[in-house]
């Protein structure tokens, strides 16, 4: 992985998911990578996301204490892109020419924001480049 990269929330939501074994152990390497290159980049939309899977939706709900000593392990120790206006009319702009929801053109327009090179994520066309960020799904063979 060379560059800046942003994760998606299914990446996280993936590394705690022991059903899925093989998305599992890639979602933990592609964490892991973030955390030690310094090059991971998330949003806010990606924690909030996150924290409404993991504390309703898991087969054991994540604890508000397990979920704070995540936040501090994790995602505190990454970029976190915040919204502003431009980043708004950007994922606007892009929602209005691929057809995406507003809520993936927002996590587009976020890693476009953090100057990322690529983002992964099952949920988006892969191979797509958007400007200069190319979108990668990590669990294709």
């Amino acid at each position: 992985m060379q560059g800046k990269f942003f994760l998606d929330t299914n990446i996280f939501v993936y590394s705690f998911d022991g059903t899925a074994h093989e998305k599992q152990q890639q979602a933990r390497e592609l964490i892991k990578s973030a955390l030690r290159s310094g090059n991971g980049h998330i949003s806010f939309q990606v924690i909030q996301e996150f924290f409404n899977v993991a504390t309703r939706k898991f087969a054991t709900p994540m604890s508000l204490l397990a979920g704070k000593e995540y936040f501090d392990k994790v995602f505190m120790q990454l970029e976190v892109i915040s919204p502003d206006g431009e980043y708004i009319k950007t994922a606007l702009d892009i929602a209005a020419t691929t057809g995406y929801s507003l809520y993936d053109a927002l996590i587009i327009s976020a890693a476009l924001k953090a100057g990322c090179n690529t983002l992964y994520t099952e949920d988006l066309q892969n191979g797509q480049k958007i400007r200069n960020l190319t979108i990668v799904n990590p669990f294709t063979a």
